[in-house]
């Protein structure tokens, strides 16, 4: 049976790589990012070789009860595996130096709720076939988040993610179904190079190293892992 692969945040740098990961493992695809990224995920999907691309906020209910009938016409069932990649990342104050709520907000909603919605809506039919796999990015800040100084927000939003998935696993477990959470320290990405130009990036996590964790977590050769939050820090 060909395994139903999504992937949310699909048109950044590490959702493309486990998108790529995941064909390379025979995965169908279905690639998920909000509507701006509709040129990346449509040059993703053609160079893969096709896959069924979902433009929408994927912490909002009506972004997945359009895509779940269509997801499910086009590639014959719901996913039987997802990685749950979407996010970002917002710092640069103190905490109490902050005058708005806004980082707090956008954290907790490009972080924590595209996580909630999306178990929300993939755990049901997983565990109702009795089969499934999801990974979710969390990042070393949740476990440390006093590396996350001057980004309070994004370690709370991170731990928030790996705390939820952890409770999800003991949840699903009996059903069959997995869910692991991997903590990357700083991922060699385009933009990370911009941000930090002075950096030594040999240290960094490289994303196919990254992608090919979240594939192995999301097969069937990791049958007896869930619950675990992995790290990934390469020696960052």
């Amino acid at each position: 049976m060909t395994d139903i692969a999504l992937v949310t945040g699909a048109g950044g740098a590490l959702g493309g790589e486990v998108a790529r990961a995941m064909r390379a493992r025979g995965s169908s695809l279905v690639l998920v990012d909000a509507p701006q990224a509709r040129e990346r995920l449509e040059g993703l999907a053609a160079s893969l070789g096709g896959a069924c691309v979902v433009l929408g906020d994927a912490s909002t209910e009506s972004t997945w009860a359009e895509a779940m009938p269509r997801i499910t016409r086009e590639l014959g069932g719901p996913p039987t595996a997802a990685a749950l990649v979407a996010g970002t990342w917002r710092g640069g104050k103190p905490l109490h130096e902050e005058t708005t709520d806004d980082a707090w907000r956008v954290m907790m909603g490009a972080n924590l709720e595209t996580v909630y919605r999306s178990l929300r809506t993939l755990l049901p039919p997983m565990v109702a076939a009795k089969r499934g796999s999801i990974v979710v990015i969390g990042s070393r800040a949740a476990v440390d988040p006093a590396s996350s100084a001057r980004a309070s927000a994004y370690a709370a939003s991170k731990a928030a993610v790996v705390a939820l998935a952890q409770a999800v696993a003991a949840e699903v477990r009996d059903a069959g179904v997995r869910v692991n959470a991997v903590l990357p320290s700083t991922l060699d990405t385009p933009a990370n190079r911009a941000a930090m130009p002075k950096a030594d990036a040999s240290r960094w996590v490289s994303l196919p190293s990254a992608a090919g964790v979240v594939a192995f977590l999301l097969s069937d050769e990791a049958r007896d892992i869930s619950g675990a939050a992995l790290p990934v820090y390469g020696r960052a």
